[in-house]
């Protein structure tokens, strides 16, 4: 997967013409820092768990500070966006944004069209299987599930890079058509009524973000995705009959997440279209458009903004807090200049991969060796409510460093 995300950001000059994408211009490739940093800043949030700010607002009930650092450092219970909520979208919008470079340099080496489909099904199947495997590192046998970020970019991989060599019209109609045509069947797939069983399907009593009328077609795992998944992860092995996901996480949001994917193409075809110039216009222009529509919907109740089901609506929302990131980063880094503060962030974002696994397989491992050899007094020396956030910023540093290691030795995970 790095070669599309963390080679993300090879620029090269894109045809003039605009009919096409991607360009088989023979230049040499330049990093766009910026896009590496951001990347950056989503895996630093994704490893960031590990600091436990939520826990340690516990620890300190009538902090606004922490009270703010907790909130945003979990996803919301369903309607609403935390920081937290921005890493998943944020990682697909980058995928998308990595495509025109990445297709592009493969197009400069000669690669034939069927060469490269071919490598972006072997990804996608890498992808998904990869997915799978962390998510089974706990349990007593595979486990077959399909909502997590890597799976989900894989299921849809495919079909955006299909889109990618489309001109950016058909694009934008595939981008609408996958929305509208997703919100219309769960709007045709009947709502729970009033006597629905919720507790069935694991929502608790005191749960109180359901949503009335219409948008009860949204409702946590009372809906067309959640009757899918019954009959679809039943398919598989499993120790156990799959009646609910805990969180509501579904594997057909595979379909709007492509969308998001869709929004990351546009905006890298545009960087490679405008180089050198960063295009800040249509970057804000399509942030303010996007969450206008989809705070629109979602206020209209015509669409909720829930990502854990990645409504069209949060499709759209979450797009355009992404190209506010994107715009935020080129600003302060291609535009004004201001450079060296984003290299520890770039060291993260270049080896994307190799993030993603330390921070899901080496946690347990890193904190034992912390503890093994420095013992627990170091991690309480500011009093024990925010010894999770010491011991947090000392594995932060670890991978932090086991990453710089790997940067400067040029090693680079790639898929």
């Amino acid at each position: 997967m790095n070669s599309v995300i963390a080679d993300s950001a090879q620029a090269q000059p894109a045809a003039s013409s605009g009919r096409a994408p991607v360009s088989t211009a023979i230049v040499a490739p330049k990093r766009n820092l910026a896009v590496d940093a951001y990347r950056g800043l989503v895996m630093l949030l994704m490893m960031g768990e590990v600091m436990h700010w939520a826990a340690v607002s516990h620890a300190y009930p009538n902090s606004t500070f922490w009270s703010i650092l907790g909130f945003n450092q979990t996803h919301v219970e369903w309607a609403g966006m935390s920081l937290h909520d921005t890493i998943q979208p944020g990682f697909t919008f980058l995928v998308g944004v990595a495509m025109p470079y990445s297709i592009a340099s493969r197009m400069r080496k000669g690669e034939s069209f069927p060469h490269m489909v071919a490598h972006a099904f072997w990804r996608a199947l890498v992808l998904i299987a990869l997915g799978i495997f962390l998510r089974s590192t706990h349990s007593s046998m595979t486990n077959f599930t399909f909502e997590d970020t890597l799976t989900q970019i894989g299921l849809g991989y495919p079909i955006a890079f299909w889109l990618a060599f489309a001109r950016p019209r058909w694009q934008w109609t595939a981008l609408a058509v996958i929305l509208a045509g997703y919100w219309a069947a769960w709007a045709l797939y009947p709502a729970p009524g009033p006597n629905f069983n919720y507790a069935a399907v694991g929502v608790p009593a005191d749960w109180h973000y359901n949503f009335t009328g219409f948008l009860a077609h949204w409702n946590k795992n009372s809906n067309l995705g959640q009757a899918f998944d019954v009959w679809f992860l039943n398919l598989f092995p499993r120790e156990h009959p799959f009646l609910f996901n805990d969180g509501g996480y579904l594997t057909l949001s595979f379909i709007p997440t492509l969308g998001t994917m869709l929004l990351g193409l546009a905006a890298g075809r545009w960087l490679r279209a405008c180089e050198p110039v960063i295009p800040m216009k249509r970057f804000l222009q399509a942030a303010a458009l996007l969450i206008a529509v989809a705070l629109l919907l979602h206020f209209g109740h015509i669409c909720p903004i829930v990502k854990r089901i990645w409504t069209p609506a949060w499709t759209l929302f979450s797009g355009g807090v992404c190209f506010l990131f994107l715009a935020a980063f080129s600003w302060v880094i291609e535009v004004k200049n201001w450079r060296r503060w984003a290299f520890p962030l770039a060291v993260v974002g270049m080896n994307s991969i190799a993030a993603y696994l330390i921070a899901h397989l080496w946690e347990d491992f890193v904190i034992n060796s912390l503890h093994i050899h420095l013992g627990l007094r170091p991690f309480t020396v500011l009093g024990p409510g925010l010894e999770p956030l010491i011991l947090g910023l000392a594995v932060m540093l670890t991978y932090w460093l086991i990453l710089y290691w790997m940067f400067k030795r040029k090693l680079f995970l790639r898929i």
